[in-house]
């Protein structure tokens, strides 16, 4: 075999393993997810003292976004997904309609909402802690694009999505919140959490 031959079978491989990269959460990795969801709310209807962990992975909770929850997330909020980072960090990131935020009040000339416009990309980095049934997000990081926005502004586009009838101030950044099916914890790690219940 020529080098010529030789590179050109190794580039070839690499376009390959590269492309399988980039094809990310795919419909077996939603099911994947699914099961495990409904394994842990069988557990939680058995009482047991034994704990029982299940390992979820970024791709089946990006899967499940994209596929199962994709008529459940608010119009306005677009292409969803989480990077689980390790040592209890994760990033959420999605496509948002800003207009709809920014033209719900009057805005004064030091408001950065008042400078943005459309649907752009947003991300918003954070630490979950849980224990004892009980999570906590802490706001590490938000952007809109590339433009790091205070986490005031981030507070202001989740309540606008989260508000519902019976919540209509909507989510609060630092508000607890209780986890279901009897789970104790979750530890996440790099590219998976584990789920203990």
């Amino acid at each position: 075999m020529s080098n010529k031959a030789l590179a050109l079978s190794i580039a070839l491989c690499a376009l390959a393993a590269s492309l399988l990269a980039a094809a990310g959460p795919t419909r077996a990795d939603a099911l994947s997810f699914q099961k495990k969801i409904d394994g842990m709310k069988s557990f939680s209807a058995t009482p047991t003292k034994q704990p029982r962990r299940t390992t979820v992975t970024e791709n089946e909770v990006n899967a499940y976004l994209n596929y199962e929850l994709k008529d459940e997330i608010p119009a306005g909020v677009v292409e969803p997904g989480v990077s689980i980072l390790g040592g209890g960090r994760v990033t959420a990131r999605a496509v948002v309609d800003l207009d709809s935020v920014r033209t719900q009040k009057a805005r004064g000339l030091l408001d950065p909402l008042n400078y943005v416009s459309g649907r752009l990309p947003m991300t918003a980095t954070g630490v979950l802690t849980t224990s004892n049934g009980v999570a906590r997000m802490q706001f590490e990081s938000a952007a809109i694009g590339r433009l790091p926005v205070p986490k005031l502004v981030l507070q202001e586009i989740v309540s606008y999505y989260s508000r519902t009838e019976s919540r209509p101030a909507g989510i609060g950044l630092d508000d607890p919140f209780e986890l279901p099916a009897r789970i104790r914890e979750i530890q996440v790690e790099t590219g998976h959490a584990i789920v203990v219940q």
